[in-house]
């Protein structure tokens, strides 16, 4: 049996105390339907450290205890266990000095998850890892065969940056061009500021991306751009990949971020969002990215993360017991009706 890693900063605790496991070893997550992977990377930041750091807090920034178990009040579900059975594998080892080695060692670890048909949820670290992250699970279910739904506050499709094709604003690019994630089924929110130029932004047109803008968001609604990049996301492809860099967010809601941009979505825009698109849609791996504990004050960001994460089980939980009851969640339904 392969020998568990662990956490490569900080005491070897579990996402909210649920069991361990050894990604190399399938046999240690056979029952388990989602297993969280550390990747404490920030070897591609181009401006504020300290992502290496974001797995550690968005595991243990939580005021409850760390008993494996979470209910979920909206979605009437547990997704930790019960509903949903949860592994945390612990953090493979990313050498922030060597990007492509560290890169190549995490696409095998999802690779290897993704396979036994369990889904990687992927803890950042900076943007660098969706390379890595979406083409792992494109590896196990065919290229072009996993859409992408990427919510940032930048497009990450830049090229080379500081003399390297790997860094945390390139990983959308290279997932295009190598193949893995078809551009005519990228679909973005939350895009804002004053990057990227023109050069960039004809490159993303002619690969057929979608990318919502905050100002088209804003005009149109979210729920709407959801929607919209949901039924993009589902055509012609057999499952969704869901990327959440916590710098969608405003920075009044996620400051502690390596490029922070105003102007973006709240934490319940964003929690309500990640939550319909687990339950409405086919997700096969999800990463959350960009969390700096550093830069934050009194958790905000981390807990932030945390909830996501536990949004994301959750809605998956509840997609799987509608499926096997035939029941269906209403969101109106008062949370004492019934009890």
């Amino acid at each position: 049996m392969a020998e568990r890693y662990g956490p490569q900063f900080g005491p070897d605790i579990t996402f909210l105390g649920v069991p361990r496991c050894t990604w190399s070893d399938p046999a240690t997550y056979a029952d388990a339907d989602v297993v969280i992977i550390g990747a404490p990377f920030d070897g591609g930041t181009s401006h504020r450290p300290g992502t290496r750091f974001g797995p550690q807090y968005i595991r243990q920034s939580c005021y409850l205890p760390q008993d494996g178990s979470r209910p979920s009040l909206a979605l009437r579900v547990d997704g930790l266990q019960g509903d949903l059975t949860v592994h945390d594998a612990g953090d493979v080892e990313m050498f922030s000095g060597d990007a492509e080695r560290s890169v190549g060692d995490l696409r095998h670890a999802v690779h290897t998850v993704a396979r036994t048909g369990t889904i990687p949820l992927i803890l950042g670290g900076d943007h660098t890892i969706a390379w890595p992250d979406a083409a792992g699970v494109a590896d196990h279910l065919g290229a072009g065969r996993v859409s992408m739904i990427h919510f940032d506050a930048h497009a990450d499709t830049g090229d080379v940056s500081f003399g390297s094709l790997v860094g945390h604003g390139q990983p959308m690019r290279r997932l295009i061009e190598s193949g893995a994630v078809r551009g005519d089924r990228f679909l973005q929110l939350g895009l804002r500021g004053y990057w990227p130029g023109p050069e960039t932004l004809a490159w993303m047109a002619g690969q057929g991306m979608r990318s919502y803008e905050m100002t088209e968001i804003v005009a149109r609604g979210l729920d709407e751009c959801l929607t919209e990049a949901s039924q993009i996301a589902t055509d012609d492809c057999d499952a969704v990949f869901l990327s959440v860099d916590i710098d969608v967010c405003d920075p009044g809601h996620a400051p502690g971020t390596g490029t922070p941009e105003p102007g973006g979505l709240t934490g319940r825009q964003l929690l309500d969002a990640v939550r319909r698109i687990t339950y409405e849609l086919p997700v096969a791996g999800i990463d959350l990215v960009e969390v700096s504990p550093p830069y934050d004050h009194a958790d905000i960001t981390s807990a932030l993360a945390n909830r996501v994460v536990l949004e994301a089980l959750s809605g998956i939980a509840r997609r799987r017991r509608d499926d096997r009851d035939g029941t269906v969640w209403d969101p109106r339904r008062p949370l004492l009706d019934g009890r």
